[in-house]
C-alpha cells in the first residue's frame, strides 16, 4: 500500500513538472513532436531513476559516514553529469536518429533541475506514511524516482500530443507558439490538481 501511495502521489498529485515546476526547459523545448518527446521522456526516466539510486547510495555510505553532507550538491551533479554522458553515448550507438532529434536537449539533462531535484528530495525530505514521518529506504527511493520520472514522461507525452494538435488548429495569431503552449500547460496542471484528493 505504501508503494502504491508513493506511485500515485509522484505521478499524479505531485507531478514534477505540473505541480513542482521542475524540468520546464526540456519540457517546453522538446515537446513539439510526439516522437522526440517520447525519446526524451525515456532518457530522463532512465537518468532520474539511475541517478537517484546512485546518489542515494553515495549519500548513505559515503557522505553521511564521513560527515561530508555539505558536498551533497556537488557530488550529485557530478554523478548526474556522468550518467548523462553514458546515456548520450548509448543513444548515439543504438539510435542515431533519436540522438539527432534530441539535439542540444540531451546534454541539457545534465542541468535538468528535475533530475537533481528528485535526488535531493529523496535524501533530505521526510515522507509521511501511516501518520509517522520517516526517510525513504532504497526500495522506496527507487520507486519514488521511477514514479516521478514516469509522471514527467506522462506529462511530456500528453503535452506533445496536445501541441501537435494545436499546430494543426486555427489558433489566433497573438496566441501562436509559446503563449498557447503555456496556457495549455496551465490547464494540464489544473487537471492534474484534481488528483490531489486521492492521496
Amino acid at each position: 500500500m505504501e508503494f502504491l501511495l508513493i506511485i500515485v502521489s509522484a505521478i499524479f498529485v505531485n507531478n514534477i513538472v505540473l505541480a513542482q515546476f521542475l524540468g520546464i526547459c526540456p519540457f517546453m523545448g522538446v515537446s513539439n513532436k510526439l516522437s522526440t518527446a517520447t525519446g526524451m521522456s525515456g532518457a530522463v526516466c532512465f537518468v532520474i531513476t539511475l541517478a537517484t539510486v546512485v546518489t542515494y547510495l553515495i549519500n548513505k555510505f559515503l557522505l553521511e559516514t564521513f560527515h561530508l553532507e555539505f558536498l551533497q550538491t556537488i557530488a550529485f551533479i557530478l554523478v548526474i553529469a556522468a550518467l548523462v554522458q553514458m546515456v548520450e553515448i548509448i543513444l548515439k550507438k543504438i539510435s542515431p536518429s533519436l540522438y539527432q532529434a534530441l539535439g542540444i536537449f540531451l546534454p541539457l539533462i545534465t542541468t535538468n533541475c528535475a533530475v537533481l531535484g528528485v535526488a535531493i528530495t529523496v535524501v533530505t525530505k521526510q515522507f509521511t506514511f501511516g501518520g509517522a514521518p520517516h526517510m525513504l529506504g532504497l526500495a522506496q527511493a527507487t520507486v519514488y524516482a521511477l514514479a516521478t520520472s514516469l509522471g514527467y514522461g506522462l506529462a511530456m507525452v500528453l503535452f506533445a500530443g496536445l501541441r501537435e494538435q494545436l499546430s494543426r488548429s486555427n489558433v489566433p495569431e497573438a496566441f501562436k507558439g509559446l503563449p498557447i503552449a503555456f496556457i495549455t500547460v496551465g490547464i494540464m496542471a489544473l487537471a492534474f490538481l484534481g488528483f490531489s484528493g486521492i492521496v
